[in-house]
């Protein structure tokens, strides 16, 4: 039996092409990686019941909306002296669900990790959509939306500036630079995937409109070197912005005086709690993704188990960034600061926080073990913990603190509203409304990179030598 020769050990090297040894044992050649990718595109009975749920959920959301214009903000349980609520919460919950997607593209792609090519693409438009969520909780939490505008700098006849000590305006530049680079990231990693597409494409309208995504992609040597340059620029570019845009998100409770956001630990804190969370919607979304389009060949258990460490090593981040928070009010001497965490644990929102702590410190640490590490259903189900553990994370950094300030007189309460708990939904709904759009009309795994971790077909005969023709379009 002939030997299949590996691409890098046969000196064939594209571009984005990973140095880690990944295998893909139930791949034979590039036409079925074509084949099975595409094969994703095609509309079932489950995506429109998927499609029909998420929907009802935006709308649900929707709805809430407008009643609140209507009747005011008084309707999210807002009251003194908590004036943050579930809004803000949310908001941090899907920033830190959309810096995974630029951590698998872009760290892992610079890292040469190995494990991210079947996975990353479904990780970058999970960013896309998870920015374009939490960009819509500033707007809400305004109360009037159509004031909105005043938060853009940009020059007016009236000679009014923002207020640059907000941090309503710190979110702005954080989520409209998060968002532009994401996009611009994700729609370049597509341009070779999309000119697989057009050229199998038999619909008129559909090929015209894939042939100018593809911006004239002609899968030349000159073009893929010129795609590779671009794709190293931007993932150098990008990787700072995983440290910076959660760093202002966390600069919004570090600047205050408040008992239990006067902390330098919250830059780190919340960008590892961003990852960790990331990943956890990755499980979230490939694993059923991987089950419904049977590409458990593409997605496999050597990635599941890649991923699972990085969300163990980053679970012990951010249960260290918790031990350290009760150290560092214990070492402060600062009594509203020790009090405010006795209370945290013990008092008013005692379970708040145990329900983080269970499921973002204890449950994970199952980790440790292999066998539960290659378990897709243990994955997914620890997933949906981890999601939940994380809102309570950001619930107990939101609430607490200003339900429980320096006097006792400013003490309160927070009750949760069944608007807020719509817009909740009404956000989980408009996020997945979009990756399901996007799973259907474009690949939701790299064709071009998995074709690079394929081995390429070798002819063996007299004569005959090596054919190292590649799919990818480079040799």
């Amino acid at each position: 039996m002939a030997s299949v020769a590996h691409p890098v050990r046969e000196g064939i090297r594209g571009p984005n092409i990973a140095s880690a040894d990944v295998q893909l044992p139930a791949v034979r050649d590039y036409e079925q990686v074509d084949r099975d990718i595409i094969a994703t595109l095609g509309f079932t009975k489950k995506w429109f019941l998927g499609l029909s749920v998420a929907v009802l959920a935006m709308l649900i959301g929707a709805s809430s909306w407008i009643y609140q214009i209507y009747w005011g903000l008084g309707q999210a349980g807002y009251e003194p002296p908590v004036m943050w609520g579930n809004y803000i919460i949310t908001f941090v919950f899907w920033v830190g669900i959309g810096h995974a997607g630029t951590l698998i593209s872009a760290i892992l792609y610079l890292f040469r990790a190995g494990f991210r090519t079947s996975i990353y693409r479904a990780a970058e438009a999970m960013t896309v959509f998870a920015v374009m969520t939490a960009g819509l909780f500033p707007i809400i939490h305004i109360g009037r939306p159509w004031k909105f505008f005043w938060l853009i700098p940009y020059p007016n006849w009236r000679l009014l500036w923002p207020n640059f000590k907000s941090p309503l305006v710190w979110d702005v530049f954080a989520i409209s630079t998060y968002l532009t680079i994401s996009t611009t990231f994700l729609f370049i990693g597509l341009i070779p995937d999309i000119a697989v597409l057009r050229d199998k494409e038999t619909n008129p309208m559909r090929k015209r409109i894939l042939s100018i995504l593809s911006l004239g992609w002609r899968n030349s040597d000159r073009e893929w070197r010129h795609f590779a340059k671009a794709y190293l620029f931007l993932a150098a570019f990008s990787t700072p912005l995983v440290l910076s845009v959660h760093s202002v998100v966390s600069f919004d409770f570090a600047m205050a005086l408040t008992p239990g956001w006067h902390a330098s630990i919250f830059p780190p804190y919340f960008v590892a709690g961003a990852i960790f969370s990331g990943f956890a919607m990755v499980w979230t979304i490939a694993i059923p993704m991987r089950k419904w389009f049977k590409l458990e060949h593409y997605i496999t258990l050597n990635h599941l188990d890649a991923t699972a460490k990085v969300v163990l090593f980053t679970s012990l981040v951010v249960g260290s960034a918790y031990l350290i928070e009760f150290f560092i009010a214990w070492y402060s001497s600062v009594r509203a600061e020790q009090e405010f965490f006795w209370n945290r644990v013990f008092g008013q929102w005692w379970w708040a926080a145990w329900t983080l702590l269970l499921c973002n410190m204890a449950m994970p640490m199952s980790l440790w073990s292999q066998k539960l590490r290659r378990n897709p259903t243990w994955l997914f189900i620890l997933s949906l913990f981890i999601n939940l553990g994380m809102w309570f994370e950001r619930f107990v950094i939101v609430v607490p603190s200003l339900s429980h300030e320096f006097e006792p007189w400013q003490w309160g309460h927070y009750t949760v509203s069944w608007v807020d708990m719509s817009f909740l939904v009404g956000s989980f709904g408009w996020f997945f409304m979009w990756f399901l759009l996007f799973v259907k009309q474009l690949p939701v795994m790299a064709i071009a990179e998995l074709k690079e971790i394929v081995a390429p077909r070798m002819k063996h005969g007299h004569g005959h030598g090596h054919d190292h023709h590649h799919a990818g379009g480079h040799e």
